[in-house]
């Protein structure tokens, strides 16, 4: 039986996102980065396909997002507040790292399979930075989704997608708690 870890497990029992529009400089250094992206590498990943990447985006790459979308918000005919939303999450971001999923060709390992290895990168990520010391938030939103913007914006590929932004920074305050989960919402079979 494995050791057991009580400050880990109080760590993901209390563990909580910070809003994205909370975090603030400093941001974590690129040897800080480089350490939570190999803890988050640790995810698992069925046949050990790594079906993910990092981009890092510093504040310039930002900026230059924040203006791709308000080009494919008005080009996708999209509500005025819907494009300052999204435009606002890259124009005040400081850090973000977009987690890319990147399926490769497996016989064995479903598709599907790959990309929520992926999901799990971003919550693998979040994690890391929080048990740093980090305001940490993940992201995603329609022009995480829209094929033109992440081909343009972030060059990927035809069959990669974004699994989420993974925002990073202090924090200028502590988020509310709240209570979680709802354990009503846990429905448990019993052999019959």
């Amino acid at each position: 039986m494995p050791t057991p870890n009580p400050a880990a497990l109080e760590f993901l029992l209390t563990r909580r996102s910070r809003p994205a529009k909370t975090l603030t400089t400093p941001v974590p250094d690129r040897a800080t980065v480089q350490t939570l992206l190999t803890a988050a590498a640790r995810t698992p990943d069925h046949g050990k396909l790594e079906p993910w990447r990092f981009v890092v985006l510093e504040k310039a790459a930002l900026a230059r997002l924040a203006d791709l979308v308000v080009v494919r918000g008005a080009a996708l005919g999209l509500e005025p507040e819907a494009i300052d939303k999204a435009q606002t999450q890259y124009a005040n971001a400081d850090l973000a790292i977009a987690v890319i999923s990147a399926p490769k060709p497996s016989e064995k390992i479903p598709q599907i399979e790959q990309v929520y290895s992926a999901g799990a990168v971003c919550l693998a990520l979040v994690n890391a930075a929080l048990a740093a010391g980090w305001g940490a938030n993940w992201l995603s939103g329609w022009a995480s989704h829209d094929r033109d913007f992440i081909r343009e914006g972030l060059g990927l590929a035809d069959h990669e997608s974004v699994a989420g932004f993974i925002h990073l920074g202090s924090e200028s305050s502590a988020p509310p708690e709240r209570p979680r989960p709802d354990l009503d919402a846990i429905t448990t079979w019993v052999s019959a």
